[in-house]
């Protein structure tokens, strides 16, 4: 693997960084800039910017795949569900798959909510993790026909509170979005919850379940995971 760092006079330290700042935490890109002037890193937020669409996938496909090779039960329980973004004034769609555990799986934009997107949106998925044991939803009528198509329908469950998992896990994003001041292009809404989500699952150490030593311990673990993304 090439060096993604080559040609860069700064220090991939520092790229990892301002990335991190941008993605994981609600904040613009002149409030990183603020952030990083404190600390004595003088740089415009449009590098922010740059080095967050240069970076952002590439830190986010290998911690993907890092984390994919010691998870082994994705596939027991899925939880779906879409929540709506709006970009100059047009709506999309924005598809969240999540597992039993609150890892998101995948995310899927699509102009429409029918049947069409729902099936492009399940073997996107399955694709990568293949078929899950159940499946649950809301009521959504495509997601019922779209798995008629597969032919997994009697691993649909739906009712109650269910699928909270799922919608609970568009909060984040939800907060990220607000910061952001909404989303102007549909590539970036695509290309910006998928890097979102994978630095979600990383940081993700769930303090409210744990001691506090566990969690530090977790914590040290992520960071130092996160400082060998791109070694």
């Amino acid at each position: 693997m090439r060096n993604p760092f080559r040609y860069f006079n700064s220090s991939p330290e520092i790229i990892r960084l301002a990335v991190m700042m941008y993605v994981r935490y609600a904040l613009s890109l002149r409030q990183v800039e603020d952030l990083l002037f404190e600390r004595g890193i003088d740089i415009s937020h449009e590098t922010v910017r740059f080095w967050w669409n240069r970076f952002g996938p590439i830190f986010a496909a290998e911690s993907r795949t890092r984390r994919a090779d010691r998870r082994f039960f994705s596939n027991w329980r899925w939880h779906l569900d879409e929540v709506f973004v709006r970009i100059n004034g047009e709506t999309h769609y924005l598809w969240r798959a999540v597992d039993h555990e609150g890892e998101v799986l995948e995310v899927f934009v699509t102009k429409r909510r029918e049947r069409s997107a729902a099936l492009k949106f399940l073997k996107c998925a399955m694709k990568r993790y293949g078929q899950p044991n159940a499946v649950v939803t809301d009521r959504l009528p495509p997601y019922r026909a779209a798995m008629n198509v597969i032919g997994n329908a009697k691993r649909q469950e739906c009712g109650g509170r269910l699928n909270n998992r799922a919608e609970n896990s568009h909060q984040p994003f939800r907060r990220r979005e607000e910061a952001m001041s909404k989303f102007r292009d549909v590539k970036i809404l695509q290309k910006f919850p998928a890097a979102h989500a994978s630095f979600h699952n990383l940081f993700n150490l769930e303090r409210h379940l744990t001691t506090r030593e566990i969690f530090k311990h977790n914590r040290t673990c992520a960071l130092g995971e996160w400082r060998q993304l791109a070694a």
